[in-house]
């Protein structure tokens, strides 16, 4: 990699007629303290040789945005939470590139870039924010796929005036069961991902799109937030995956899910899909001030009426295997003419 990194560079000088690369050090060695400040531990390598990681890494992933399309593990790669460089030094050195007639715009195109990526819609506001605003790359991403603004923060009042379910956060039941209890699911169109409802005993849902790349993302974003958030109310991803980690517990949930089109499966195996969910549950640390607090208020409180989970228990047992079905139907149409027997004595009385 520093191979094509310096060839990159060298590309980049032959581009803009330029010999050697000195404006280059001297902006880099200008940010060189400030950078520093930004790694929790300090760093070990000498100026010359930050100085030149630096200009490397600005280098290559500035002219790799302008130019190609990444492949999938690089695209990865560039996300990892311990491979990130500062935005600030990304946007210095792509401004310091630009050439006399370019319009690129830098937050857009980064977008662009790792926006095929994404498992679902976001809402993108990226021009809304200056370069020193945001830390790294995985913050650009973080900021720019999220709730929309008329979702960012739900009604809670219910839940606070309800003490049985003030602080529940999650549920114990699954989506098969949940869609026992009389809960329909619907794939519904949303500016984000996140905009998860629940509306006249209907759960609606943006699509989700799983494949191979969508696990280490999740996992990335997750980190950030748990580690690097101040602020409960902005950790969505974590609030997201403790919802589906709720809904999910076994490939027949992850069925049920697609064929309501709210999950994409691009990797083939309802396990694989399960087993992602489970395993990311064990690191969640969540917060009292759930993103989806009210829905999951809306939806115990279904399943807790009587009648709801009456007819629950009813398909549970009779409706999910065909001889017992059999067996009801029976029971029931002997019921019925028990009924028309008796009716006519309770008539001449």
């Amino acid at each position: 990699m520093e191979e094509h990194k310096m060839c990159y560079l060298k590309v980049l000088l032959w581009r803009r007629g330029e010999c050697n690369v000195t404006r280059y050090v001297t902006a880099m060695r200008t940010f060189g303290e400030r950078a520093r400040k930004c790694y929790a531990e300090s760093v070990s390598l000498e100026q010359d040789q930050f100085v030149e990681m630096m200009l490397l890494d600005a280098c290559f992933m500035t002219e790799l945005f302008r130019k190609y399309s990444m492949s999938n593990l690089l695209r990865r790669d560039l996300l990892l939470i311990e491979n990130q460089l500062h935005f600030f030094v990304l946007h210095e050195f792509f401004a310091m590139t630009m050439m006399p007639n370019d319009t690129e715009d830098f937050h857009g195109m980064i977008y662009s870039f790792f926006g095929s990526a994404l498992p679902g819609v976001g809402y993108a506001h990226y021009s809304q924010y200056y370069p020193i605003e945001i830390k790294h790359l995985v913050d650009f991403m973080h900021l720019n796929w999220q709730p929309s603004p008329s979702r960012m923060r739900n009604n809670n009042s219910k839940v606070a005036a309800d003490r049985k379910y003030r602080e529940v956060i999650r549920w114990h039941r699954c989506a098969a069961e949940i869609e026992e209890a009389g809960i329909k699911f619907m794939q519904a169109d949303g500016e984000s991902l996140f905009d998860v409802k629940f509306e006249n005993g209907v759960m609606k849902f943006p699509r989700l799109n799983i494949d191979d790349d969508s696990d280490p993302f999740w996992r990335n974003l997750i980190v950030y937030e748990q580690f690097s958030s101040k602020d409960d109310t902005l950790n969505y991803v974590t609030d997201y995956m403790n919802l589906m980690e709720c809904l999910i517990a076994s490939p027949k949930d992850v069925e049920l899910l697609c064929q309501h089109g709210i999950i994409k499966n691009r990797i083939g195996d309802d396990q694989v899909i399960a087993n992602i969910f489970n395993t990311i549950g064990f690191f969640l640390v969540l917060s009292p001030e759930s993103y989806y607090k009210q829905l999951f208020y809306d939806v115990n409180k279904h399943c807790s009426r009587r009648w709801n989970r009456w007819m629950a228990n009813l398909r549970h047992t009779y409706f999910n295997n065909s001889w017992a079905f059999i067996s009801f139907l029976a029971a029931l149409l002997s019921f019925v003419q028990t009924l028309f027997t008796v009716l006519p004595f309770f008539e001449k009385r």
